[in-house]
Formats: C-alpha cells, sequence, structure tokens
C-alpha cells in the first residue's frame, strides 16, 4: 500500500471499510499507530515496540488470537474422529458474492448447515444431533474468489435420550458425497431464488437453470486420524489471511511476485508476477464485509449446548476455561516469554511508556 496504494485507489473505487482495513495492514507497527517504551530492570536495556492494527485481513496480527482460539477449541474436543468436509460455491454466482457477500456467504453457512443436520437427523444416516464447525475461505491459492466452506464434524452424535451415537461410517466416512452435494444445491438455489425475488434482484433465468444442471462441488476428506490432526489443521486454517508475508518474494516496479500451490499439477510450488493493481484488488475481493463472522459452530458444538460437550467430556457444567493475557498464550504456546529481557534474558521488560502517535520516536531509542 505505500508505494502502490494511492494509484490503486485512484483507480479502483472501495467502500469506506475496505479502505480503512488497507490502511490498518499499512500502518501495523508503524509510528502512526503509537508504540511504547520498556526498560530491563535488570540491565537497563532499552526496547521500542510499535502497537498492531489487530485487523483480522492482517497477515502479522492473527498469532495470538489463533492460538487462544485454538485452545478454546482444545478444551471441547471429543475422544472420536473428525470428518472435514468441504462446501463449494461454483463459479457462476461470483459476480453475486462480490455485489452481496454478506447475503451470499450467510446463504452458503445455512445451506451447508441444514444438509448436514437434515442427513444426521435421518435415520437412515445417523439419527443423532451432530455438531459443526465452519470456516469460511474465499481465496484461492492465486488470490482468485473461490468462497468455500472448511467444516468439521465429530463422527457421530446425540440422540433424543442425551446417549452418543457413532456414524454408520465406522469412521471412514460420514454420508454419502453424491447425495450431499445435490442436497446442498437445492438448499442454497432455494434460499437464493428467495431472497433474488424478495429484493428484485436482475438474474438471468438461464444461469439459475445451469446452477441446476451443474454438479455443485461437496469434498469430503479422509478423517482425521486423531484429536492432534484436528488441532493441527484448526491451528493452520482457521484465522488464515489471503496470503501470508512470506508468500511474497517480490515488490518491484508496479509488480508482486508470490508462491502459489498448484493443486490441478500435483500440488506444485509455483510463482506468479501481478500488477500491483491487480494483485491489490483480488486482495480486497477477500476483505471481509464488516461485522460478519467467518467462522460459526452449530449443534451439539455452539455456544448454548457446551453443556452438552461438557457432560460427554466428564467435565462439570460449573467448570469454566481459564482466561489467558496475549502474555500468557506466548509463554504457553509460543515458546517464548514476551517480559524476559532478550538482552540478559534474566531481567523483566517493564514498560516506562506509552507514547500515542503524536511524535516520533526519541532518536536515541530508535536506534537501539
Amino acid at each position: 500500500m505505500s508505494r502502490y496504494g494511492d494509484e490503486f485507489l485512484n483507480t479502483f473505487p472501495l467502500s469506506l471499510h475496505k479502505r480503512r482495513t488497507l490502511r490498518a495492514i499499512e500502518q501495523c507497527r508503524t509510528e502512526p499507530l503509537g508504540w511504547h517504551v520498556d526498560a530491563c530492570d535488570a540491565c537497563g536495556h532499552i526496547r521500542v515496540s510499535y502497537n498492531s492494527c489487530r485487523n483480522r485481513h492482517c497477515p502479522k496480527c492473527q498469532t495470538t488470537q489463533r492460538e487462544r482460539w485454538v485452545m478454546a477449541r482444545e478444551a471441547e474436543l471429543l475422544p472420536v474422529r473428525y470428518f472435514h468436509v468441504v462446501f463449494t460455491l461454483p463459479d457462476t454466482v461470483n459476480g453475486l458474492c462480490l455485489q452481496y457477500p454478506t447475503r451470499m456467504y450467510k446463504l452458503l453457512f445455512e445451506a451447508s448447515w441444514e444438509t448436514i443436520d437434515a442427513f444426521s437427523n435421518d435415520p437412515k444416516h445417523l439419527g443423532a444431533q451432530v455438531g459443526m464447525t465452519s470456516i469460511l475461505h474465499t481465496w484461492g491459492q492465486n488470490l482468485s474468489l473461490h468462497p468455500h466452506l472448511h467444516c468439521i464434524i465429530p463422527s457421530g452424535g446425540v440422540t433424543i435420550r442425551q446417549k452418543w451415537k457413532h456414524a454408520r461410517g465406522k469412521g471412514k466416512y460420514l454420508f454419502p458425497v453424491k447425495a450431499l452435494s445435490m442436497m446442498f444445491r437445492g438448499k442454497y438455489l432455494e434460499k437464493l431464488k428467495t431472497w433474488l425475488t424478495s429484493e428484485k434482484v436482475p438474474f438471468d433465468s438461464r444461469r439459475m437453470d445451469s446452477l441446476y444442471r451443474k454438479d455443485w462441488v461437496v469434498y469430503a476428506k479422509q478423517p482425521f486420524l486423531g484429536p492432534s490432526q484436528v488441532l493441527e489443521y484448526i491451528g493452520r486454517y482457521t484465522h488464515k489471511v489471503a496470503i501470508s508475508n512470506h508468500r511474497l518474494k517480490g515488490i518491484d516496479q508496479g509488480k508482486i511476485e508470490f508462491t502459489y500451490k498448484d493443486y490441478r499439477h500435483g500440488d506444485q510450488q509455483k510463482r506468479m508476477t501481478l500488477d500491483a493493481n491487480e494483485f491489490l484488488r483480488r486482495f480486497c475481493q477477500h476483505i471481509m464485509p464488516p461485522g460478519f463472522v467467518r467462522i460459526r459452530h452449530y449443534g451439539i458444538l455452539s455456544c448454548r449446548n457446551k453443556s452438552i460437550i461438557r457432560r460427554l467430556q466428564g467435565v462439570s457444567p460449573d467448570q469454566t476455561p481459564e482466561k489467558l493475557t496475549w502474555q500468557d498464550i506466548c509463554r504457553k504456546r509460543l515458546g517464548f516469554d514476551p517480559d524476559l529481557c532478550p538482552c540478559c534474558g534474566k531481567g523483566w521488560m517493564i514498560t516506562i511508556e506509552r507514547v500515542l502517535p503524536s511524535r516520533s520516536p526519541p532518536v536515541v531509542l530508535s536506534g537501539l
């Protein structure tokens, strides 16, 4: 943004929300957001730390939030296998997703859960209430628009008599994928037609017919081997943003080069170079609408049913998880203590000054 942002904003009109998001990412951990000064109580070492933007789209601000979320999910894991199911929207509706992201992604969450819920409550398939954690991703590896839900589902559910019932696939599969695809397509398009009619949004009937004829993709990956693999997946993908800093390989002469994984050719690592304006345009496609929740829990995994999970785990309903600060998370999950002096390794860093973004840091401190 600092190099090509002005030209991009002059070329592509953006909403105020997207402009603010880009500005927050650009200013993250720089002088405009302010800083604080720490001093070691043993050796006197001085450290100046710039404040982070804390924006959920920023690749630098997700680490502690991700670990906090993972720890909460870890406390809710059941001693059963988990399945990974992916619901994908066809590219035919990409135009609507760009114009009406809140509505289109809301329908994606609703249709996917209603599909899983219908199959789980059917005695032919399970006859019990399951749970589901859904994570919305809107990007492909090359930053193109590719809306899909990653869903984590336990291999079983709770019956009317509040007993656990294992899935009939004996841990090998959850529900028939082709049947899931057909029901998901029907539920989504039914909801879409209702909304298009009520809001009087123009949509070619031939395109709607083609959506009904098209095979929708519901991909059921191999089940997770155990809780550790579930947590590994959750840790990698939940708070992921469209592109992380380590994938950026070059920024020069109005071009941006980055790596991507080519799934069509054996997951090969390749490089792509885009014009800066095109790169920023693609990135902005994946900025969530203000207030939109992209991680949701359903069924027995929803917030209102946490007592069911605790009972299945044999945990007291009154037991509440420990609330940790970001420093605690760094010590417990990330392997370092932010309060320990990086110079002497014995003293503790104590904040001696907090500075609002009104003046530059002292010259003496900025060089340390």
